[in-house]
Parts: structure tokens; C-alpha cells; sequence
């Protein structure tokens, strides 16, 4: 598992470009220690790496300033959004500069007619979908987290709704982003299509912020279903519920969403909701669609469902037991943690073929078993990505070890089965040993798009490229160990 490592900093540099920050930026620039550290990663068990100061950018031009400066003296920048990511995204390993952009948070224009729209990156999920609402519309990832849009873009995410609606990589239309020299650069335009020149559009989703930063997003939206219907089914194994999955798939099915609860999950939901579901494996699901579509969709899933042993099927088009089945699944991170109080909850996020995800997730819950670690197992099942989420005594060096090996263990078993070791959570710090044993011979091609992106290594350094591959802040400048 690889931990925060430090980075040569460039001293003078850093000096340099903050104090040139404070006289532009006034009471925008801050390097306050406890701001300083929020901006640092804080939501798993990587360590905070915190900037030098942080400046909250109110328009692309207060964004592009900034990074004329940093670039300038050859400072770090890294983008900041709501702090939700959970592979040391935002630290910042050789110090430097966050530019924080929850200020940038209007939603730009919306084009009902042609189903899209253009929002700043502070921009949340569910203030977008709030904004829409009165219109008929909405925008449908949904990473759990009420994440905000340009870190969604950034790192490529997905969540619930990904088996239907796809992930952010199938929903940004364009973005316009400042480039690591201070250059605004726009990607595409408001049309479905085009094949014109390279899809830097797609070079800029999943890029974690490491050759520019996302500064407004065009967003293909859709319309609010005439019908929804939500349901829930239990299972008398995993293997039994991810049988099924497979089946949806197989056949066709058109669900929305395909969500997957172990036992030890669904009795922490129980608990926390105060829920009384049965406390065995259990597929959450929701349809889309006419009234007469989405009825044949639940009718049909029942009897691919009772073909792998399903029982307790229940469904439901009332909104308030909809809201309240799938509020549960988004606690479901906050009723792990009264499982086991006091610990850490470690979310691991692999993906692999549907052909293969009941046979991951059994042997994933048998790993845990033979190292004794609590592993509840959760799943965006419809696409194969599933999160094994170890609660740990961080005071227990031996029980994190464990941890250490299982997570390795994981992301290693998921690539063999042609799968991959982050299905959306991304790279980041936490996933950079795995990149080059995924990807191979193309991990050195990104190196050479993030060479001509960025020859002085200044955005969000320390992030996606494994060492072997990633450089060093340029030796020009003067730099002492961190």
C-alpha cells in the first residue's frame, strides 16, 4: 500500500510566489495552519500533506493568475473542491499552492432543449440537481459524497446510477481548463458529436488535476423519468446476489441501479436507519422508464431473481420509502463505522468484468476472513466495481499490516481477472504502485503527455504516475528535502 511520500520543495520558489499571492489575492489568500490542513487529505488513512497557503478563487481569471505566478517560480498547485476524494488527491507532497474553488459555484447557463449545461467546479451534485428540478431535469452521477463537479470530472466518477447513465467520462460534453503555463484553454462545444483533432475533453476527465485545472464543465443532462420504481431483494449468498447481477446484464434489463449489500452491511444499515431488512446479501435496485415499462422491468427481474434463490422481493414507487431505501445505502459508509467504533473505515474500490465479480467478491470475503480483518463489502454491482471498506484499529500496527497486505492482495486479484484497481475513486497516491502492473507500456505514454503538458512538474505533483515514471521538480530550481 503506498503511503504520502515526500517531495523535494523548492524553498525560494515557494517564498516567492507567496508572497507575490498575498499582495494580489488579500484576504482570498490564506496560510493558516488549521486552513492550510483542511486542504490537506483528511478523509482516509493517508497522511495530510498540507499546502503552504491556500487562495479561493472566485473566476477563472483569479485561477489562471495563480498559476502564472506559481509557474513563474516553479511552485505546486493543486485544485481543491469539496475534499471528498479518497486517495490523497489533494495533498501536496513538495508543498505549494491550493487553489480552493467552492466560490466558483454558479451554474453557468442550462439548455433545457438541448438536454445540457455549463457549470463553475464548485458546483456541487446536489445543488445542481436543486437548480434543475423545477425544469424536468437531472444530472445523474451520483458518487454517494455530495461531491463537487469539477472534482467529479477530474477524477472520472461514477456511482449508482453508472450501469444506466455511464460514468462523468460519458457525461462532460467539454470542459475549459487552465493549463500549467496560466493558458485558459476550452475543449469542445455544446454538440453531441465531433471528431475534431484530439478528445483533449477526455484527457482532462480522469487527469486528478496533474496537467491543468477544471474551471468550467458542460454537462449533458436528462429528463426526469415519467415513472420510477425502487426495489429490494434478498439473496442466500454473494455469490447468489452477483449471479443475478450477472443475469440483469446478460438479458438486458435496463435498471438504473444495481447495488450490492453483504450480510455485515446490511445488518450495520439495520442498525443505523433503524431498518428491520433481512440480514442477508441484498441487491438494491431502481427502475426508469413509462409506468407500463417500469412494471414489466420489476416483473422481469423477480424471475431472474428467483432463478438464483431470491426471496423477500419488494418494490415500490412512493417516493418517501424510494428516498428512504436509497438514504440508507448512502450511510452505509457512516453504519460501517458503528460496527467496530473508534476505528478507521479504509474503502478499497476494484472493478471487474461481470462475468467475474461473484467470483472477486467471494474470494475477497474469504481473504479477509484468513487475515481476520472486517471487511463489509458494498457494490455498484451492475458494473462490476464493488468497495471492500476494512474497519481498523490505526493504534494496531499488526491489524494495519494485515490491511496493508489485503489491499495489495485485492488490487493485484482484480487486475489478473482483466479488471482493474480503481473503478472511480482514481489514482491519486494511494493506487500509484498499481498503475504500470495495469497498464504497462502506456503508463510511460502518460508520462510523456504529462512532460509536454507540464515540463516543471507543478500540477498536483505526486499524483497518478508511479516514481519510476513520474519527475522530480525541475533541478534549476533550488530544493531541499521536505
Amino acid at each position: 500500500m503506498a503511503q504520502a511520500t515526500d517531495m523535494p520543495r523548492n524553498e525560494t520558489g515557494i517564498d516567492t510566489a507567496l508572497g507575490i499571492l498575498k499582495q494580489q489575492f488579500g484576504t482570498q489568500f490564506q496560510t493558516g495552519e488549521a486552513i492550510r490542513e483542511q486542504h490537506g487529505h483528511t478523509t482516509t488513512w493517508i497522511r495530510n500533506q498540507a499546502p503552504d497557503a491556500v487562495v479561493f478563487a472566485r473566476s477563472t481569471d483569479d485561477v489562471a493568475a495563480v498559476v502564472k505566478v506559481c509557474a513563474a517560480h516553479k511552485v505546486p498547485v493543486i485544485a481543491f473542491g469539496t475534499g471528498t476524494s479518497l486517495e490523497g488527491h489533494v495533498n501536496a507532497p513538495a508543498g505549494g499552492v491550493s487553489i480552493d474553488l467552492t466560490q466558483m459555484d454558479a451554474v453557468v447557463e442550462v439548455n433545457a432543449g438541448d438536454l445540457d449545461c455549463r457549470v463553475q467546479p464548485g458546483v456541487t451534485r446536489e445543488a445542481l440537481n436543486t437548480h434543475l428540478r423545477d425544469q424536468g431535469l437531472f444530472f445523474p452521477i451520483d458518487p454517494g459524497a455530495n461531491a463537487s463537479l469539477g472534482g467529479m470530472t477530474a477524477t472520472r466518477a461514477s456511482g449508482t446510477n453508472a450501469v444506466r447513465y455511464g460514468t462523468m467520462k460519458d457525461n462532460v460534453l467539454a470542459v475549459e481548463a487552465v493549463m500549467a503555463d496560466g493558458t485558459v484553454i476550452r475543449t469542445g462545444a455544446r454538440a453531441r458529436k465531433s471528431s475534431a483533432g484530439y478528445d483533449l475533453t477526455r484527457l482532462m476527465v480522469g487527469s486528478e488535476g496533474t496537467l491543468g485545472i477544471i474551471t468550467e464543465i458542460t454537462l449533458k443532462l436528462q429528463g426526469i423519468p415519467e415513472a420510477i420504481s425502487s426495489a429490494r431483494c434478498s439473496f442466500p449468498s454473494v455469490e447468489a446476489a452477483c449471479e443475478t447481477v450477472q443475469s440483469v446484464i446478460q438479458y438486458g434489463l435496463p435498471v438504473a441501479r444495481i447495488e450490492l449489500l453483504d450480510a455485515m452491511v446490511v445488518r450495520a444499515v439495520n442498525g443505523y436507519a433503524k431498518l428491520d431488512l433481512p440480514e442477508t446479501p441484498m441487491l438494491l435496485l431502481e427502475f426508469h422508464g413509462s409506468d407500463a415499462g417500469v412494471v414489466e422491468q420489476t416483473e422481469t427481474f423477480a424471475a431472474l431473481a428467483e432463478e438464483n434463490g431470491g426471496t423477500d422481493y419488494q418494490a415500490t414507487t412512493t417516493m418517501e420509502e424510494r428516498n428512504k431505501l436509497w438514504q440508507a445505502r448512502h450511510d452505509a459508509y457512516w453504519a460501517i463505522l458503528a460496527l467496530r467504533p473508534g476505528c478507521k473505515a479504509v474503502a478499497t474500490d476494484v472493478c471487474v468484468p461481470i462475468s467475474r465479480l461473484a467470483e472477486a467478491v467471494g474470494q475477497a470475503n474469504a481473504k479477509a476472513a484468513e487475515l481476520g480483518l472486517v471487511a463489509p463489502i458494498v457494490g455498484h454491482a451492475g458494473d462490476g466495481n464493488f468497495h471492500a471498506s476494512l474497519l481498523l484499529d490505526m493504534e494496531d500496527a499488526e491489524e494495519v499490516a494485515r490491511a496493508e497486505s489485503f489491499i495489495s492482495w485485492l488490487n493485484e486479484l482484480a487486475i489478473s481477472m482483466e479488471g482493474t484497481c480503481t473503478g472511480e475513486h482514481g489514482i491519486g497516491q494511494g493506487k500509484r504502485p498499481y498503475l504500470v502492473k495495469e497498464l504497462g507500456a502506456a503508463v510511460d505514454v502518460m508520462g510523456a503527455i504529462k512532460q509536454a503538458l507540464d515540463p516543471n512538474n507543478i500540477m498536483n505533483p505526486g499524483k497518478i504516475l508511479p516514481e519510476a515514471v513520474a519527475y522530480q521538480v525541475s533541478a534549476s530550481t533550488k530544493s531541499v528535502p521536505a
